[in-house]
């Protein structure tokens, strides 16, 4: 599969689509350019579909560490939870093990009925 980075640069109408040092085209949004960029590549290059391409849109903003820093964080709070949700199965499934009742895992876990259920039917 091929792939390709375009770097967007913000302009009065929208986004200015580069590749490399070459402007390429323009798109009004981003959520629009990866499309804007599979049709103009498909209008160089009419006989190659490039709708399965690996398109990669990088916008070039100030915020860009910011946003970084964020998606870093929301990926390792998704990693925590499920770490988190693995545990408390573990420990439901244990509990449960010894015969304690769904109310008293509830209980001991501080958790609802409901998501004692939950963990330890899955």
């Amino acid at each position: 599969m091929n792939a390709i980075t375009i770097t967007a640069r913000r302009w009065s109408g929208g986004w200015e689509l580069w590749n490399g040092n070459d402007i390429w085209t323009q798109v009004r949004t981003l959520a629009k350019a990866r499309q804007q960029v599979i049709d103009y590549l498909d209008t160089m290059e009419e006989d190659i579909d490039h709708s399965t391409w690996n398109i990669t849109i990088v916008p070039e903003i100030a915020q860009a560490a910011q946003v970084e820093q964020s998606a870093a964080a929301s990926k390792l709070a998704e990693e925590s939870a499920r770490a988190a949700s693995a545990a408390s199965r573990k420990a439901v499934r244990a509990l449960k093990d010894d015969r304690y009742s769904l109310a008293d895992i509830s209980y001991i876990m501080g958790l609802s009925r409901a998501r004692v259920s939950q963990l330890a039917n899955s």
